[in-house]
């Protein structure tokens, strides 16, 4: 383990209020030792880095001017948070960030004081600084809403919509653009910090409100020239007319990682007594780490890494592929044979896999940014042209185009194929990130056909599935990680729509799987035989539409049937029990029906393994369902354990 860098001026503030204690002259000093710092800290965590890097001297010089936490300082997204949580009172337990029990990797209100908003999604900082903003207006206070989002997430539509309402805030807004897609040469950066400088000034805000003074004085056609002037000048200096239009005042583009040109404009800022203000800052992701700024995507998010080498620890050898991956091979192999097919991603290529389709597919790959609702509404006129797109997007995101699902493409019918990543628990980014809610949400709709792998043949199957599938909207679900590694046919065939498929047969406890814990379930059918209770295993496959023969199979023929699903209430278990209450099924009869779902709360982070454990949804807890339901509560002794620590997953 290296050695934590020393720190001595560092050492010497807990909280903001320790930093204003300090001379202008000490914070260069103060932003190298957190640079330091937090790459020590990730080395020994993982977790985000280059964000936080690009951001050091910009979290320092916010902290030092403004009065934090009573002006709020609102991250938009929290990636680059970590300079800010270093800062306010959680140095010591950046070790824990991530993991269970520890820091969030995001801002969060119950975490501090000073995270007066938390978010895990994109774009939301302006709009929420905007109502901290006009409550602080309105109760009479002067405290100030500071948002600092970065220009990838400027290019979600939220964004503006909030800046076009932020009139109403009054001088209490600050939104700060941390831009880190462009350099500023030595010497141009100098003119523009002088510039800015002048132009957030108090004095230049009287020298312009006089000549808007004395414009208006003056017939229409000079107080219109002198308008466009003065307009067409600041946006070729600047450009900032764009946000000019939206009703702030623009500064910059300054230098982020000079303080000696932070420090004076954002005081200027505090200071002015005119509307909402954009400070546009430039800065380097990955600032300060070669390897941090040389592979910014590679550094976004980390495994635990040299510090020297920069070289991220791997873990144990693969077992089986990983099903982002095994979708996108799928989907490069169908789009050879149709060209039809084309592929969507919302900002994250690389996370969907996506950019594995674009190296051979160019032309029919469409990254639309941080823009999920617009994401789908295009797919949805892609659809109308007879085009089969491809929308990939985390389960977490889809849940920011639910009203273009609903009107965009279900009510219309369109054959828009919803390829959804990360369902369920994904461990260290916690509740903000997890798939718990898609099932749920789309499987509520009329005409939308939902699947669910439960391994990675299946999930090849399923793209298959949704290629050929023309008669409506289809999604098809799959968790982070890896397969169960079973077995891949030579020849993949699209399944029949509504159909599951039994993977073991019994006749005392039936399991029916939707999705990921199909391998729990057949661990836990393991264990239930070695305790003399024959157990089927089936794979639902689809949540909807049900495989209602299936279900009335396992139903008619089992004591006990216990659906297993990693979603939300209401969702796949929801779904069976209405059907079998609906239709009768269930009356007269002696069948015990239990559902295991995700519990009714947001869990914290922490590995996927201990959240799923936490959420019941493990072999054991299972079989624990089983035996309870059948009367028995005999799985503690040791016996049992070892059956289950035996049992194997077959597929």
């Amino acid at each position: 383990m290296t050695n934590r860098p020393e720190t001595p001026h560092l050492d010497q503030i807990t909280w903001p209020e320790d930093l204003r204690r300090m001379t202008p002259g000490d914070l260069r000093a103060v932003a190298d030792e957190v640079r330091s710092d937090m790459i020590w800290s990730v080395s020994q965590t993982g977790g985000h880095f280059g964000a936080g890097l690009g951001v050091v001297e910009l979290t320092v010089a916010l902290h030092y001017v403004f009065n934090t936490p009573h002006d709020r300082l609102i991250w938009d997204v929290g990636h680059q948070a970590y300079p800010h949580k270093i800062l306010t009172g959680r140095r010591e337990r950046m070790l824990s960030i991530r993991q269970g029990g520890g820091l969030s990797g995001f801002t969060k209100r119950k975490e501090s004081d000073y995270d007066p908003f938390g978010a895990g999604h994109s774009s939301t900082s302006i709009s929420a600084g905007l109502g901290m903003a006009v409550a602080s207006k309105l109760a009479g206070r002067p405290e100030k809403a500071i948002a600092v989002i970065g220009d990838g997430a400027m290019s979600a539509g939220m964004a503006y919509e909030a800046m076009n309402n932020a009139h109403q805030a009054g001088n209490r807004l600050v939104v700060v653009l941390n831009d880190n897609d462009m350099s500023i040469a030595p010497a141009v950066g100098a003119l523009s910090a002088y510039l800015s400088r002048v132009l957030s000034s108090q004095s230049y805000h009287s020298i312009r409100d006089i000549g808007k003074m004395v414009t208006s004085r003056l017939g229409r056609t000079l107080k219109e020239t002198a308008r466009r002037a003065e307009e067409y000048a600041r946006g070729m200096v600047t450009g900032g007319t764009l946000f000019e239009e939206l009703g702030f005042y623009y500064v910059g583009p300054i230098d982020g990682h000079n303080l000696d040109h932070l420090v004076p404009v954002f005081e200027n800022v505090r200071d002015s007594g005119n509307g909402p203000i954009l400070v546009h800052v430039v800065t380097e992701k990955g600032r300060g780490h070669p390897f941090g700024s040389e592979h910014k995507e590679k550094y976004h998010a980390v495994k635990k890494f040299d510090v020297v080498t920069g070289e991220q620890k791997k873990g144990g050898p693969a077992k089986a592929p990983q099903y982002t991956a095994v979708f996108a091979e799928q989907l490069i192999e169908e789009a050879k044979d149709d060209d039809k097919i084309v592929a969507i991603t919302a900002a994250m290529p690389g996370g969907t896999g996506v950019s594995d389709f674009e190296k051979h597919f160019p032309d029919r790959t469409f990254d639309v940014g941080i823009a999920e609702q617009h994401a789908v509404t295009f797919a949805a006129g892609l659809a109308c042209e007879g085009y089969k797109p491809f929308t990939a997007i985390y389960s977490t995101f889809l849940q920011r185009a639910y009203d273009q699902v609903v009107h965009d493409v279900a009510i219309q019918n369109l054959p828009v194929r919803f390829a959804i990543d990360r369902a369920g628990l994904v461990g260290a980014d916690g509740s903000t990130h997890a798939g718990s809610f898609d099932v749920t949400y789309l499987a509520a709709l009329p005409n939308m056909v939902v699947m669910a792998a439960g391994d990675e043949a299946d999930l090849k199957r399923m793209v298959k599935t949704a290629v050929e599938y023309n008669d409506g909207p289809i999604a098809f679900r799959y968790p982070r990680g890896e397969g169960l590694g079973v077995d891949m046919p030579d020849e993949i065939e699209a399944l029949e729509i509504g159909k599951g498929r039994v993977l073991r047969a019994g006749d005392k406890v039936a399991i029916l799987s939707l999705g990921g814990r199909l391998g729990e379930a057949l661990k836990a059918a393991e264990a239930l035989e070695a305790r003399g209770l024959s157990t089927t295993v089936a794979d639902a496959r689809f949540a909807k539409p049900l495989d209602t023969a299936l279900i009335r199979d396992l139903a008619a023929n089992h004591e006990v049937l216990i659906t297993v699903e990693e979603g939300s209430i209401g969702g796949f278990g929801a779904h069976v029990s209405d059907y079998l209450v609906g239709a009768g099924i269930l009356d007269g009869t002696d069948l015990k029906l239990r559902i295991m779902k995700l519990p009714d709360l947001y869990q914290d982070q922490d590995s996927p393994d201990a959240m799923y454990e936490a959420a019941g949804l493990t072999a054991p807890q299972i079989v624990e369902q089983a035996l309870k339901a059948l009367g028995r509560n005999d799985l503690s002794d040791a016996t049992a354990a070892a059956d289950l620590a035996g049992g194997k997953a077959r597929a």
